[in-house]
């Protein structure tokens, strides 16, 4: 299967993860194989600092795996005394003050935060298993094409933890809270037609496919103007916070913004 992100020159190719730009999309990979796409506190700064790096012109973010897994979760070195080299392990996190540790989970969350920024649309392309702090990464992007042999679980809770990569508020508004309970609770696998049927994946296509689809989706998002589609996104996120008759005021601020951008009207 032809990488997405062949032969054009990285921007930045450090700890596990490389972003290559053409033009109006960008591509994330995820690059250690060998150990699943394991997750660190090092890969998690390169995914922030991916983020930071997105050239003006980006439209739309591919994020991808290299290998048969997207990613198995995070490295379980983590959890030994001694972490990982130049890190502090999770028992000296743990041994630190509510407010370190709150600062440090904070700068963890970075990594899977700007992946819903309004200027950009993003696509997960998962195979594979993408577990626990994997599955949280995936469902930070706007939207997941899923191959046919994905397997999602959030296995946080089964380890005594919480998953707290910004996971738990977009699961529960892609399948509500007593499904999401559920899935966290059990820490149980999620396969393709479960994960397409309850919106947690746009797509659901044979493994062989995976690139195809995600190639046709990304040229459909980048047809429409931009602006429109940022509005649109502005719009769709921020619908379930705002009561009905909010959203139909700030639907009707959107089309008036669009309609005085079309005929070159200025505010």
């Amino acid at each position: 299967m032809a990488s997405l992100d062949q032969e054009l020159e990285p921007v930045l190719d450090k700890d596990g993860v490389r972003l290559t730009v053409d033009d109006a999309i960008a591509t994330v990979t995820l690059t250690n194989p060998a150990k699943r796409n394991a997750q660190s506190p090092a890969l998690w700064r390169a995914l922030t600092q991916a983020g930071r790096s997105l050239p003006g012109s980006v439209r739309v973010v591919v994020l991808r795996a290299e290998g048969q897994s997207f990613s198995a979760g995070l490295d379980r070195q983590a959890f030994t005394p001694e972490g990982f080299d130049g890190e502090p392990s999770f028992i000296d996190l743990a041994r630190g003050s509510d407010a370190e540790l709150d600062v440090t989970i904070a700068e963890y969350q970075e990594a899977f935060t700007w992946w819903r920024r309004s200027d950009i649309v993003t696509v997960a392309a998962v195979r594979g298993h993408a577990i626990g702090a994997g599955f949280q990464l995936a469902l930070a992007c706007d939207l997941r094409v899923v191959a046919d042999d994905v397997q999602f679980a959030m296995r946080e809770t089964s380890l005594g933890l919480v998953p707290d990569l910004t996971g738990t508020h977009p699961l529960v508004g892609l399948v509500g809270y007593a499904r999401a309970l559920e899935i966290c609770a059990t820490g149980r696998f999620v396969l393709a037609e479960e994960a397409e049927r309850t919106g947690l994946a746009n797509l659901a296509v044979p493994a062989a496919q995976l690139d195809d689809a995600v190639r046709d989706l990304t040229a459909a998002l980048l047809a429409a103007p931009r602006h429109a589609v940022i509005e649109t996104k502005a719009l769709l996120r921020g619908a379930t916070e705002r009561s009905y008759e909010d959203q139909r005021t700030a639907e009707r601020a959107s089309q008036a913004r669009r309609l005085r951008d079309l005929a070159g009207i200025g505010d």
